[in-house]
């Protein structure tokens, strides 16, 4: 059986290859592209508060609200600028669809 650790950092790999094809592609609006790359901050500042939420609380970082919360605002951030950016593609979208038509 394998550990929800290793499983997580194995995790890593596909979603580094996801930002490399999607950085790539160079058809992914800017804020969502930014948005893809926060949630690997989002992951850098999860590890080492999962690290003192069991060090300095003897809990998992889900039972340290103050980090956990602290944690999780990175994965809101990473949301609000890949939503952000795929509403403003579609919103430039459709102004030009309309010029056109």
């Amino acid at each position: 059986m394998m550990l929800k650790d290793t499983l997580f950092a194995l995790s890593l790999f596909p979603y580094l290859g996801f930002l490399w094809f999607i950085t790539r592609s160079g058809q992914t609006p800017r804020l969502a592209l930014i948005g893809f790359y926060l949630l690997l901050v989002f992951v850098a500042v999860t590890i080492p508060a999962g690290i003192y939420a069991k060090m300095a609380y003897g809990e998992s970082l889900a039972n340290v609200d103050w980090l956990h919360g602290s944690a999780e605002f990175f994965l809101t951030l990473s949301n609000i600028f890949v939503v952000l950016g795929f509403r403003q593609a579609i919103v430039q979208r459709q102004a030009a669809s309309q010029e056109k038509g």
